[in-house]
């Protein structure tokens, strides 16, 4: 897993400073990012860009990021995407409740720039293993076996 797999990121903050900085963080890694400042936001553009792993901040006005996984996983489409949740605190109910939802990962503010490219690289790898099982179950779907 040496090599980076390249992706779409979905940075989810809002705190502007801070989503720009994990965008340039993950751009810096030759990876393209898309920008949402809250969960609303975040949906939407994982319905309409093709979005590879979204890292979603856990404390937002609002709609928080659980419930934003909450909403993710429920889509038969969306919970493909694989999240790495951001937080500001440890806090196991918070992580207990994330695992239950089904995310992926978890990174503790302030971030650890080569911790995030470990754990967005290791997310691309398996969501690109995912969509090549996916591949290959369509094909051999279609085609009739000899």
């Amino acid at each position: 897993m040496g090599d980076p797999v390249a992706g779409t990121i979905l940075v989810v903050d809002d705190d502007r400073d801070a989503r720009e900085i994990i965008a340039r963080m993950l751009e810096s890694q030759g990876y393209t990012c898309v920008l949402a400042e809250d969960g609303p936001a975040c949906l939407d553009l994982a319905r309409r860009e093709a979005i590879d792993v979204i890292v979603l901040d856990v404390m937002m006005p609002g709609m928080d990021g659980l419930e934003v996984c909450a909403r993710l996983y429920a889509d038969s489409e969306l919970r493909k995407i694989p999240v790495i949740l951001l937080t500001a605190k440890d806090d196991l109910d918070t992580r207990k409740r994330g695992m239950e939802l089904g995310v992926s990962e978890f990174l503790t503010k302030p971030i650890n720039k080569q911790e995030l490219f470990t754990r967005v690289r290791s997310q691309l790898h398996s969501r690109s293993l995912v969509k090549q099982l996916e591949e290959a179950d369509e094909k051999l779907g279609k085609e009739p076996l000899s």
